[in-house]
């Protein structure tokens, strides 16, 4: 006997204006992140952290640590290297 199991999931994204709408309410609420899927997302969230990266005092104590991660990050975009969790092309 086999038992075919089918399921449907349904995702829903709202997306508005970085630094606003739902994500943001929730981020600010305290309620779990969650990060970018696309580069579009990716830039937005950027921009919305070089803004704030000055004024908002949650994340001005640690602004180094974020330049530091940001400068790695930057190289290992610019580079042809993979990163530290990619596979090497090729290799499985």
């Amino acid at each position: 006997m086999r038992e075919i199991v089918q399921r449907t999931e349904t995702v829903v994204r709202t997306r508005g204006a970085p630094g606003v709408g739902p994500d943001a309410a929730g981020a600010a609420a305290g309620a779990a992140y969650t990060l970018p899927e696309d580069a579009i997302e990716w830039i937005e969230a950027l921009a919305a952290l070089r803004r704030d990266a000055v004024t908002n005092p949650r994340v001005a104590p640690f602004r180094e640590h974020v330049a530091n991660a940001c400068e790695k990050t930057l190289e290992a975009l610019r580079s042809d290297a993979p990163g530290p969790d990619e596979a090497s092309p090729g290799k499985s």
